[in-house]
């Protein structure tokens, strides 16, 4: 009788034992599937305007902003702007003169100081559907408090540094711009190569076609081959 007590007191350690080590091996195996979900490669999304520029109005109004409203999640999104870089003491030249260089800072600062795509996109498009006002303080003003920016906070960038900050910011997106190759406002660039062009009122090398559910379709197409799903 002893033996036999003995013998059921050591299956049933064996037991916790092998019930212990499962319970381990499937909590370590959720911990890497959740490590696993949690990686989330976005799909670079770039935007190459002027900020005084139509062709940008109506190509953020047609096809970025809708674009973003439906897979802002999905994107790495970057404002970029199109200038010359230059010797003189400010460093750069806008196409449409420095009322277009305050207003490419102006939605560079939006975008430093609210990364949120979906605050500093909606700001800078409220700006340059009124593009001819840029920078009118009044318009900058009436554009932070539709889309939730403080006012002073923009300002506080664009005076930092006696304006030295902002124009860095310009200067740093301009270079970029130039150092990839785009010239004309509006170039759209997916995944780091030109996907369309809006130029004099024109939709131009849009391959996979210029409506919002063709940019769309592109971005969820190349999302999941970024988090490695297949169908």
């Amino acid at each position: 009788m002893a033996g036999r007590r003995s013998y059921k007191s050591r299956f049933q350690l064996a037991a916790v034992a092998i019930l212990i080590s499962l319970f381990w091996l499937a909590r370590t195996w959720t911990c890497d599937e959740e490590q696993h979900l949690e990686v989330d490669t976005k799909v670079p999304l770039e935007v190459h305007i002027m900020s005084k520029c139509p062709d940008a109005r109506d190509c953020l109004k047609k096809l970025v902003v809708p674009t973003m409203s439906n897979v802002s999640d999905k994107v790495d999104f970057r404002l970029s702007f199109i200038g010359s870089v230059t010797n003189d003491d400010d460093g750069v030249q806008c196409k449409h003169g420095q009322t277009e260089c305050l207003g490419n800072i102006l939605m560079l600062c939006a975008a430093s100081e609210y990364p949120d795509p979906k605050l500093y996109l909606g700001f800078s498009n409220c700006l340059i559907s009124d593009y001819q006002e840029i920078p009118a303080k009044s318009l900058a003003q009436d554009c932070a408090l539709e889309h939730g920016l403080d006012f002073e906070v923009l300002n506080d960038c664009m005076s930092k540094d006696t304006g030295a900050y902002g124009m860095g910011l310009l200067r740093d997106s301009v270079q970029h711009s130039k150092d990839v190759g785009v010239e004309i406002s509006c170039t759209i660039r997916l995944d780091d190569k030109v996907r369309c062009v809006y130029d004099d009122g024109e939709w131009k090398d849009c391959d996979g076609g210029e409506k919002p559910q063709d940019l769309i379709r592109d971005i969820e197409r190349k999302y999941d081959e970024a988090q490695g799903w297949t169908y």
